[in-house]
């Protein structure tokens, strides 16, 4: 920059407005008032919340979400382990099935709702697992019951026995049921939850009952046509995960494609049901091998000394900076704090889930930072050495350091691309969080120390002489 005090005002300005947005909470700004004035004078007329922040500069419009996103270990909820069970499943199917059964159960999660869930998927040997967590999630049963419901639909419909289609793996209970409630051999339909195209929850008129309504594909709708028409009078049952939901009588051809599923439902029984058929049929049954809830408590304990650690971390590195450095280390230590400013509403605007380990790769991306900061100081004290203007040994100081200070950041970064890209959970967050950390730190140790220092420590400035001849 040619002039480095405009470019520190405007950075300072920026950071202001910055610091604002990396509050955690809510403020409003119309109960600050300014001190030893007028009783009605406010400090602002607005009230900053994290959750809506919405603004229009002329056509550009801005509207985020900008709370921190906490993870398990902080926020507290729940950790389910799952085993796939492949052993129905063909060898060279195996690995669709693998990301079939974690895109369904991403599906599921999203429509339950829940904020910044973690899906892993972990094979070990012929083992395949799924782990998933699930933040703020406190109900565990719930979660099991959602996530591990199959959520294979079929309809039947009473067949003969030389026709009978019944699945041999249903050969027991269910092939009891079905020939009572069909009063015949049962015959399972083409018709099953791939010809779905949705399900909502709806309420009977008259009971106020909640029961799931269904809306089969343009297919769907001629095959489901097509049963009604030739079971007039006759019952078609709906089984669910190899469980009859209803079996109602078909009064008339139903061509719109429209079914509702009746049944003893709950509310949020129904809103379940709901959520599994529109993510989808788990294409292998899961199995639960391990679950751990974190309680709110111990997560809110967890931020707290994490939080304390960090401005431990902080104010050490400030002294450490101030005592052996002194005017260079408090206007290094003003970069840092710029620095830590721009990082934290980089993790919010992305956004970064926040875990414990996340924040240990944030307060060692901020030591990293000051060691850039050391090589430069270092490297202007030999140019001062030498006898050159302070001036001139800062802009030396930060180029001679560069080559150092670039390489050791890329290995740093090439590190954690490894880590991210190879690791999981806890692994991935910490190498993300450093990674952001050495990308901003690489701009604040360059860029703004640098404007800082030619700021407010330049006192020797080269002349230029303009040699006189005398005739």
């Amino acid at each position: 920059m040619r002039n480095p005090k405009l470019f520190i005002i405007f950075i300072f300005i920026i950071t202001a407005i910055l610091f604002v947005l990396i509050l955690p909470s809510k403020i409003d700004f119309r109960m600050i008032k300014i001190p030893f004035v007028e009783k009605n004078k406010k400090i602002a007329n607005f009230v900053y919340d994290p959750s809506n922040i919405n603004f229009n500069i002329g056509n550009f419009k801005f509207q985020k979400d900008l709370t921190y996103k906490l993870g398990l270990d902080l926020q507290g909820g729940t950790q389910l382990t799952y085993k796939i069970d492949m052993k129905d499943v063909k060898a060279a199917e195996k690995q669709d099935a693998f990301e079939s059964a974690r895109n369904v159960i991403e599906r599921r999660i999203n429509f339950l709702g829940v904020s910044e869930p973690s899906i892993q998927t972990i094979k070990i040997g012929d083992e395949y697992r799924i782990v998933v967590e699930l933040p703020g999630m406190s109900n565990v049963s719930d979660a099991i019951n959602l996530i591990g419901q199959t959520a294979q639909l079929t309809f039947w419909e009473k067949g003969n026995v030389e026709n009978n289609k019944l699945d041999p793996k249903s050969q027991d209970i269910l092939d009891l049921y079905l020939s009572q409630v069909l009063g015949g051999s049962p015959q399972k339909t083409s018709l099953t939850g791939k010809d779905l195209q949705k399900s909502t929850v709806v309420f009977d008129g008259t009971t106020g009952k909640p029961q799931v309504q269904i809306q089969f594909t343009k297919d769907g709708s001629k095959q489901f046509a097509a049963i009604t028409r030739r079971n007039l009078g006759k019952p078609v049952a709906i089984v669910l995960d190899q469980q009859i939901i209803s079996a109602p009588t078909v009064q008339t051809e139903i061509a719109n494609g429209t079914a509702v599923i009746t049944g003893v439902f709950t509310p949020d029984e129904a809103k379940n049901l709901s959520i599994s058929l529109n993510a989808g049929a788990l294409p292998a049954p899961l199995e639960v091998i391990a679950q751990n809830s974190v309680g709110p408590s111990l997560g809110i304990e967890s931020l707290n000394k994490s939080l304390f650690a960090a401005i431990i971390g902080f104010a050490s590195i400030i002294f450490f900076m101030t005592y052996l450095y002194r005017k260079l280390g408090i206007l290094a230590c003003i970069a840092l704090l710029i620095y830590t400013i721009i990082t934290l509403f980089v993790f919010k605007l992305i956004p970064v889930t926040l875990t414990l380990a996340g924040i240990a790769g944030f307060i060692l991306s901020i030591g990293m930072a000051v060691d850039a900061n050391i090589l430069i100081f270092e490297r202007m004290k030999e140019e001062l050495r030498r006898g050159k203007p302070r001036d001139i040994a800062i802009k030396n100081g930060f180029g001679r350091a560069w080559s150092s200070i670039r390489d050791s950041n890329i290995t740093s970064i090439i590190t954690c691309l490894i880590l991210f890209y190879f690791g999981s959970g806890i692994v991935r967050g910490f190498a993300l969080t450093l990674f952001l950390g050495i990308i901003i730190s690489m701009f604040s140790a360059i860029t703004i120390t640098k404007n800082l220092l030619l700021a407010f420590d330049s006192k020797e400035k080269t002349k230029n002489y303009k040699l006189k001849t005398t005739n």
